[in-house]
């Protein structure tokens, strides 16, 4: 039964759990993914993302507060500087978790955790979005039929080319002929 059980203790007591998520969000900020379990990855992101949504305001009482969790200088720094940048303008879902298959040793589920704006091969699809098109007024008729004469043009000087390449074609025809029929 699950009576009261709101989280995943993960198999240990409260103080090395605390430890265990600080080391992996530090590592998380740092490295922008890293390789666990699927439980752990989903203990770190309900670790992890309040910290994040607390880096978008950089004052002194949320630096305080997320090195009380992190206890990581570097991390903090990273988070605030270049993290909150990346993640400012999205309203949470900062961390993806991507199913790598099982462990060898013991069959653990295993996982990728990464802050989703890091990833290239995503974010590079999302940008090349189509544009919309809209129907535009109508055009006077001058510069048309400009482009008519000229598409015209150079149709009569490509016609002459189409011929010779046809009378080439036959002559090729008629060699192979000549080989195989002799």
């Amino acid at each position: 039964m699950r009576h009261g059980k709101k989280f995943n203790h993960l198999g240990r007591k409260a103080a090395h759990r605390k430890a265990m998520l600080s080391n992996m969000a530090a590592s998380l900020i740092e490295h922008k993914r890293i390789n666990t379990t699927v439980a752990k990855a989903k203990a770190l992101r309900v670790f992890v993302e309040p910290l994040i949504t607390k880096s978008k305001d950089n004052t002194t009482h949320n630096r305080r507060t997320v090195f009380s969790y992190l206890q990581n200088k570097y991390a903090v720094t990273e988070l605030f500087g270049e993290v909150a940048v990346k993640v400012g303008d999205r309203p949470g879902g900062y961390t993806r978790i991507i199913k790598t298959g099982t462990r060898l040793g013991d069959n653990a589920e295993m996982c990728m955790i990464e802050l989703v704006d890091y990833n290239e091969i995503y974010n590079n699809e999302k940008k090349a979005a189509k544009k919309s098109r809209r129907r535009g007024s109508k055009k006077s008729t001058e510069p048309a039929t400009e482009v008519v004469a000229e598409v015209a043009e150079t149709k009569k000087e490509e016609a002459p080319k189409a011929e010779t390449k046809e009378v080439a074609d036959k002559a090729n025809n008629n060699e192979t002929e000549d080989k195989t029929g002799a």
